[in-house]
């Protein structure tokens, strides 16, 4: 039996993002599935971009279960307009000289044309045995995601943006937030002028607790804040969303601290919005059975006060079936439009498309989620 969606099965998708637009209350205008088969029985980690022609472009990483031989980088295409993505297709494999191994966390970066050079749309992604022993890679498309480049290994020590996409600079350098995993879970930075082809690490967060130990903090998602300054939160096995600042374009960082967002260690993403809120997914929960299985926006005028804005997916009460809902990415269109990709109980992807225009935020007090702010989605 084909993996592939039929066209009647594909029509119908249509008609219910069709409907889902117009039926919408509240601050989500569409959530719907990328695909609804897949030559592949587990997905996660997706990542999202947009085109210059306002296409969007998605990509995750799937095969038989995660850190499995046979993981590799799954895209799809949605055209401008259009109701459906295309069908998965795969663009990355873990190919290399001493055999086979699974890919991860793909990052797909749209970089601003310059006068001087091209801007072609970059997939980082990483390819090993496990996080503590993967490595970087890198392929380039000068065709919106449609060809690709061959491979390019990244350089020792260097992974390129770990999971959540870089933060482009003055002069169009990107500023990357990565992570290590092979001796505790540690926070750096990495900087390239040049589109990838060379690179800087930046290696000096603190990860000093008030209690004596450290914190364990990986996968950053880097937020400019109103100020100018830059605002990089963490995921952490310390059951709290972890942050840390910059003021000088991410060349130095504060030690990091905790926010009152909980964290059940799983990914986070944000963006900053162009009237100038930061806008973050997560899931407000902590570590334990069913802790990713609610899956929270939240928005801030400052990086430190926090308000409710929705939850994408609440199946966190008993008998509601569960589920993971997890690693968000999150960008904000040019037409204003934020979009959202999940993983969705590691069987598909799942795209929502929110109204910053019908945000009726709800202040985080203590931490704890409003309760008008509750679904059952």
């Amino acid at each position: 039996m084909s993996h592939r969606v039929s066209t009647a099965s594909r029509a119908t998708l249509a008609l219910l993002v069709f409907a889902s637009a117009l039926d919408a209350e509240g601050p989500v205008t569409e959530s719907s599935p990328i695909f609804e088969r897949a030559p592949f029985p587990e997905c996660h980690a997706s990542t999202l971009v947009e085109r210059s022609d306002g296409a969007l472009v998605a990509a995750w990483f799937g095969g038989t279960e995660e850190g499995h031989p046979d993981v590799d980088v799954w895209l799809s295409l949605r055209e401008p307009d259009a109701p459906i993505w295309s069908a998965p297709r795969r663009v990355a494999t873990g190919e290399s000289a001493d055999g086979r191994h699974p890919t991860w966390n793909p990052v797909l970066f749209q970089p601003a044309a310059a006068a001087d050079r091209p801007a072609p749309l970059l997939l980082f992604y990483k390819v090993g045995p496990s996080p503590s022993t993967w490595w970087g890679m890198l392929r380039r498309s000068s065709d919106g995601g449609l060809t690709w480049s061959d491979p390019e290994r990244l350089p020792d020590g260097i992974l390129g943006p770990v999971r959540n996409k870089p933060l482009e600079l003055e002069g169009g350098v990107l500023l990357c937030g990565s992570s290590t995993e092979h001796d505790g879970w540690r926070v750096h930075f990495e900087k390239t002028h040049d589109l990838g082809r060379t690179w800087r690490r930046i290696d000096q967060v603190v990860h000093a607790r008030p209690d004596g130990g450290l914190y364990d903090a990986i996968q950053p998602t880097i937020l400019r804040r109103p100020d100018g300054s830059l605002l990089a939160l963490e995921r952490s096995r310390q059951n709290r969303v972890l942050a840390t600042t910059s003021t000088d374009s991410g060349e130095s960082w504060s030690p990091l601290v905790a926010t009152e967002l909980p964290n059940p260690s799983a990914g986070i993403d944000g963006v900053t919005l162009r009237d100038g809120r930061l806008l973050l997914v997560y899931n407000h929960t902590t570590r334990g059975p069913g802790s990713r299985s609610r899956l929270n926006v939240a928005l801030s005028e400052d990086g430190e006060a926090w308000s409710a804005v929705v939850e994408l997916e609440n199946q966190s009460a008993p008998g509601s079936g569960g589920g993971e809902y997890s690693y968000p990415a999150a960008i904000q269109t040019r037409d204003g439009l934020v979009h959202v990709t999940y993983t969705w109980r590691r069987q598909r992807i799942q795209h929502a498309i929110l109204d910053p225009a019908r945000f009726e935020p709800v202040a985080i007090e203590g931490g704890v989620w409003p309760a008008s702010k509750q679904t059952t989605r």
